[in-house]
C-alpha cells in the first residue's frame, strides 16, 4: 500500500476565529507545509481538492496555481489534482489539457489528473449547471476528448456540451503518452465503469474500511479487460480517511478529541449534496455529535480509526490494505489540526509506519505506465 495526503484549505469556524482576518492565508501556507512534509516523510502522492463557493469547506479553487507552486518546493512526491472538474461550464476542456500538460511539464512527470463533476450543487448551479444529473453525461462527453487535444495537432470537436474549431492545443504532455488518469467515485456504478475505462479511483472513507472490499473486489476483476479512455490502464483505488499518529497515544487521543473533525464531517453533508447521506446525520447548522473519550478508545482499539501510537495506527492501516486498495490518503488538515501537530505526526507516521506498508521506491502509477508504454 502506498500513502497520499489530501489538501482542501478548510477553514472550520473555529480556525477562522483563533487566526482572524489571516486565516485564509494561513491556511493555505499550512497546506503548503504539510505537502513539503509529507514529501519529507516519503509520501507519494498529494491530491489537491478543487471546490467553488464553499465558504467553511473549502477555499481550494485554483488548484493548478497552488500544485505548481507547491512542484516547486518538492522533490519526489506527486501532485494530483483530485479533481479537476471537467463539466465545461466550469472549466472548458480545452483548457484542462492546457493545465494539465503545464503542470506536467512543470513538475516533470510528477503529476496525476483526477477528475470528476464535482459534488455540491451550490458549485454546479453556480456555474449554471442546474440539472446535476447533465454532469455526468459532461464528463463522459469531455475526457475523451482532452486525451485526443493531447494527442492531435489538428484537434475538432462538435459535441453536445462544447464544441471547438480546429486548433492544436499546447503544450502536449510530458510525460508519455500522458500523466496518469484517475477519476472521483462513490457509488458502485462508477467504480465499475473506472474499472472499464481503465481509470484509477479517489473515494473517501465515512464508515468501516471493510465496506470497500466488494467494490474494489469488483473494481480489480473488471479493470483487467478495461477499454482504457487514456493510452493505459491505471489500476489503483485511493481512499481518503483522518490521520493522527504520535509517539504518545495518550497525547494522540487528547489532541483528536479537540480538533473539530466533527464540525468538518458535518459540513461534507451540508455542501456535498451529491454524495449519499447516512441515516441519522442531522440538517445543518446542527452537527453530528463529536465522539466521546470512550468511543475514540473504542475505534482506536478496533482499529477503525486511524489514531493513536504508531502501533495502534498500524492496525488500522492494516483494516485498509486487507481491503484491497492501493493507496490511503489523509485529509489531516480538513480539521481544526494545527500545521506544527499535522507536520509531527506525518513525521512520524513517515519512520514507524510507512515502511511497513510502502516497500517499493517507484510510484505505482509510474510502474504500470512504463510497463504498458516504456519510459
Amino acid at each position: 500500500m502506498e500513502f497520499g495526503i489530501f489538501n482542501a484549505v478548510s477553514l472550520l469556524p473555529q480556525y477562522r476565529e483563533a487566526h482572524g482576518a489571516s486565516a485564509e492565508h494561513d491556511r493555505i501556507m499550512d497546506e503548503l507545509a504539510y505537502i513539503r512534509a509529507a514529501d519529507a516523510a516519503g509520501f507519494k502522492y498529494s491530491w489537491s481538492s478543487e471546490h467553488h463557493f464553499l465558504t467553511d469547506y473549502s477555499h481550494l479553487s485554483a488548484n493548478e496555481s497552488f500544485m505548481a507552486f507547491a512542484a516547486a518546493q518538492t522533490k519526489n512526491i506527486h501532485l494530483g489534482s483530485g479533481i479537476f472538474n471537467l463539466t465545461p461550464p466550469a472549466n472548458h476542456p480545452a483548457r484542462v489539457a492546457e493545465r494539465v500538460a503545464m503542470l506536467d511539464h512543470l513538475s516533470e512527470g510528477r503529476f496525476e489528473m483526477g477528475t470528476g463533476r464535482g459534488s455540491s450543487t451550490t458549485e454546479q448551479k453556480g456555474f449554471g449547471i442546474d440539472d446535476q444529473e447533465l454532469t455526468r453525461q459532461m464528463v463522459a462527453e469531455t475526457l475523451p476528448q482532452i486525451v485526443r487535444m493531447w494527442k492531435e495537432e489538428d484537434y475538432s470537436y462538435d459535441g453536445k456540451f462544447f464544441s471547438m474549431p480546429t486548433r492544436n492545443v499546447l503544450p502536449k504532455p510530458y510525460t508519455n503518452p500522458h500523466p496518469p488518469l484517475w477519476v472521483a467515485a462513490g457509488s458502485p456504478e462508477t467504480f465499475e465503469l473506472a474499472a472499464r475505462q481503465g481509470l484509477g479511483v479517489l473515494c473517501f472513507a465515512f464508515g468501516k474500511p471493510e465496506g470497500f472490499a466488494p467494490l474494489i473486489e469488483k473494481y480489480k476483476k473488471e479493470i483487467e479487460s478495461a477499454d482504457p479512455v487514456g493510452g493505459y490502464v491505471n489500476n489503483n483505488v485511493m481512499i481518503t480517511t483522518q490521520m493522527l499518529c504520535l509517539e504518545d497515544g495518550g497525547r494522540a487521543r487528547d489532541v483528536f478529541a479537540n480538533i473539530d473533525s466533527n464540525v468538518h464531517l458535518s459540513l461534507v453533508f451540508r455542501y456535498l449534496d451529491t454524495f449519499p447521506r447516512p441515516p441519522g446525520v442531522p440538517d445543518w447548522p446542527n452537527l453530528i455529535p463529536p465522539s466521546t473519550p470512550e468511543q475514540i478508545d473504542k475505534n482506536i482499539e478496533s482499529g477503525l480509526i486511524a489514531v493513536g501510537s504508531p502501533d495502534e495506527v498500524e492496525r488500522s492501516i492494516q483494516r485498509f490494505a486487507d481491503t484491497g486498495a492501493d493507496q490511503l490518503s489523509f485529509g489531516m488538515l480538513s480539521s481544526s489540526m494545527p500545521i506544527e501537530l499535522c507536520e509531527e505526526a506525518v513525521s512520524v507516521f513517515g519512520k514507524h509506519v510507512l515502511p511497513k506498508f510502502d516497500k517499493d521506491p517507484v510510484h505505482s502509477t509510474t510502474r504500470q505506465r512504463i510497463a504498458q508504454v516504456g519510459a
